[in-house]
């Protein structure tokens, strides 16, 4: 597998030797965002089982998007890998993806994690949910509504209204409870920080050993990842004063959002890109999904990892992902507004 991990300079030039070459039989380009080592196992499985050889560009999402964009008719990708709906949803909008035709694919992934028209399929999930530091948090919040109740005044950490597990869960919350609630449900959240937003999802898990925060957001899989291995900041110790609600179970459920993908619009091997995301539905891809990078299967009935299986059995929020992120725009309006940084 030839892996060019690029930065814009490096694209130009990188671009220039795969253009040469597209089309390849037994040969698929991939343009990925998904950042994980583990992945690799999914690549090396897939060779071995097809002969297919995966030829893989990895970049910044919107970026990637950028560059397709500029390729246009040339480019040389064939599938679009990518994290969150809203960018799948924002590839969907740029006019980089295609609608394919796969019973396969029709058959394992739910309605809810695909898109309206076949442009991008969910393979892997993770559910937002709410931490909380057990010592100090007698009554922590049940729901996402509860987040923005008074009584957490000061006890909250989250990220930037930047981020897209941000504008994704307010997009949720819009189609959920309408956009006057929503918008009243982030000013009061805005009220209840703790600190000004900022990190990543294992900086709010760290906010609450450090105590700069009692309560946080964070997707299940950064805090199943520190089960499973050693992760700076949260050792078993600090595990161990950490409480988890997932959220909504009298309500809509717990949000989720997904890693997800799409052929790209001028793939050069579609054939081999079809088949490339049919693979990632698959029993073996799925697995290896939630044992690699300790996420919830797309596919219904595919067993968890330890680590995952470790936080509990919860009911998801079954809305469909595709009309979620159609409110993004509404809810970087909404952010504006309540000055959430």
């Amino acid at each position: 597998m030839r892996v060019l991990r690029t930065t814009s300079t490096l694209a130009l030039v990188v671009s220039t030797a795969f253009s040469t070459a597209a089309f390849a039989e037994g040969e698929v380009n991939l343009y990925s965002s998904r950042h994980y080592d583990t992945d690799e196992r999914l690549y090396s499985d897939f060779t071995e089982a097809t002969g297919i050889t995966i030829n893989r560009i990895e970049g910044n999402a919107d970026e990637l998007i950028a560059r397709m964009q500029a390729e246009g008719a040339n480019s040389p990708a064939d599938i679009l890998l990518t994290v969150d709906t809203s960018r799948l949803e924002r590839a969907k909008a740029a006019g980089v993806l295609q609608s394919i035709d796969s019973d396969i694919l029709e058959a394992r992934i739910p309605d809810s994690l695909q898109d309206d028209d076949n442009q991008w399929f969910g393979f892997s999930q993770r559910a937002r949910i709410i931490f909380y530091d057990k010592n100090d948090v007698a009554n922590p919040p049940m729901d996402y509504v509860s987040l923005a109740d008074p009584k957490y005044k000061g006890l909250v950490c989250h990220r930037s209204s930047t981020n897209v597990y941000s504008q994704t869960l307010l997009s949720a919350v819009i189609e959920n409870h309408g956009e006057e609630a929503a918008t009243a449900w982030a000013q009061g959240l805005v009220d209840n920080f703790a600190r000004d937003p900022q990190g990543g999802d294992t900086d709010q898990l760290r906010g609450i050993v450090s105590g700069e925060c009692d309560i946080s957001i964070s997707n299940t899989y950064y805090f199943a990842r520190a089960l499973r291995t050693e992760v700076e900041g949260l050792s078993e110790a600090d595990r161990a004063n950490i409480g988890w609600v997932f959220p909504a179970q009298n309500g809509e459920g717990a949000h989720m959002n997904l890693s997800g993908g799409g052929v790209a619009a001028h793939a050069p091997n579609l054939e081999n890109a079809i088949k490339f995301l049919e693979y990632l539905a698959s029993d073996q891809a799925q697995q290896y999904f939630s044992a690699g990078n300790d996420e919830y299967p797309a596919v219904p009935g595919v067993g968890l990892s330890p680590s995952v299986a470790a936080l509990g059995m919860f009911r998801p929020d079954d809305v469909d992902l595709s009309e979620v992120a159609q409110n993004v725009p509404t809810a970087q309006k909404i952010f504006n507004e309540v000055g959430w940084k």
